[in-house]
């Protein structure tokens, strides 16, 4: 049996659904359906059941589990905004602790989601100490349990691999609310208000050229796979595309594919802004200085580590996200 905890979330469910794809559907999901209207991100997921987390924390400490083969640790609060860091380090830093002393006693493969928040502001994505600083409790829960691994890593029983997710984006993170990514509320916006809005330049940045590392929902899920078929590889790793590409590109991208859906052309950035299509909003004041307005992984690790496939870069990614949406219905 495998676990995925989060697995009714975004990462999570998406999982499920790729480890179906290679004929998996021995798997448990334990997430916390407080929020009931994650259930349809699990509706077409083959899976064998469901436990909340606490009964699975619980379970785990009374040790009632005997035949967890891997275990996929999406599950934690996502919120770069939460301010409670006494919830912050239980829910995302003490909880993966456990899962991993489990694991490590019963030599059992663990695959968690760490996170590019661990280096704040920048400018170097890379993984080495010298280059983390998060900026909030979220990014030193994950910060704070890399350290853990990193420790280890001359001792393990059995492998762990942590991932560095930086901006993912793609089908089923619709329940995320504002956390959801810029597409996500960009096709929104753009289906609600007709227009995208975007941040005005700051910070050295033109206008919506603010540049993050948007990296596709499939491609984590391929990264995931490829650690969770081998059996040596431990470490912590960024999983972006490693493709630097401004918020510009998202929205042109989102307004174009929808354009094309409806039979009318695609438009080069210019027109749709001299068009109203596209438009900025000053930059927020409470946002200065404490906003990341470039974030690229450096996937020297990872491509060593034998990962070898090619990343979708945000004009491929982004339009196969709505056109998914579209077919689905969840987009009109």
């Amino acid at each position: 049996m495998i676990v995925v905890t989060g697995g009714a979330g975004f990462i999570g469910s998406n999982l499920v659904k790729g480890l179906n794809q290679q004929g998996v559907t021995d798997i448990l999901v334990v997430d916390d359906l407080s929020d009931g209207d994650k259930f349809v991100n699990l509706v077409h997921g083959q899976i064998a059941d469901y436990m909340d987390k606490d009964d699975f924390r619980a379970r785990l400490a009374r040790d009632e589990f005997s035949n967890i083969e891997a275990v996929l640790h999406q599950g934690a609060c996502s919120d770069t905004t939460e301010r409670n860091g006494q919830f912050m380090m239980d829910n995302n830093y003490r909880v993966t602790l456990e899962i991993f002393e489990y694991c490590q006693a019963k030599r059992i493969p663990l695959l968690y989601a760490s996170s590019a928040a661990v280096y704040g502001a920048g400018p170097l994505y890379a993984e080495d100490l010298s280059n983390e600083a998060p900026l909030n409790v979220y990014g030193y829960s994950k910060f704070l349990f890399d350290q853990v691994l990193r420790r280890h890593l001359d001792r393990l029983s059995a492998p762990v691999v942590g991932l560095r997710y930086f901006n993912v984006y793609g089908p089923q993170e619709q329940h995320k609310g504002r956390m959801a990514s810029v597409a996500y509320h960009n096709m929104l916006q753009y289906r609600r208000d007709g227009h995208v809005l975007l941040f005005g330049g700051w910070d050295g940045y033109v206008d919506g050229g603010q540049q993050r590392d948007f990296v596709f929902i499939d491609d984590v899920v391929s990264v995931n796979l490829h650690f969770l078929g081998q059996d040596k590889q431990s470490g912590v790793f960024n999983c972006g595309s490693g493709r630097a590409q401004p918020f510009n590109d998202v929205a042109q991208t989102v307004v174009n594919t929808l354009r094309e859906h409806d039979g009318l052309p695609a438009l080069e950035l210019e027109d749709l802004v001299t068009q109203q299509f596209l438009q900025y909003i000053p930059f927020p004041d409470d946002l200065k200085g404490r906003y990341q307005s470039h974030t690229q992984a450096d996937l020297t690790q990872l491509r060593a580590a034998g990962y070898d496939k090619p990343f979708h870069d945000v004009q491929t990614g982004v339009a196969e996200y709505v056109r998914r949406l579209l077919q689905s219905g969840a987009l009109r």
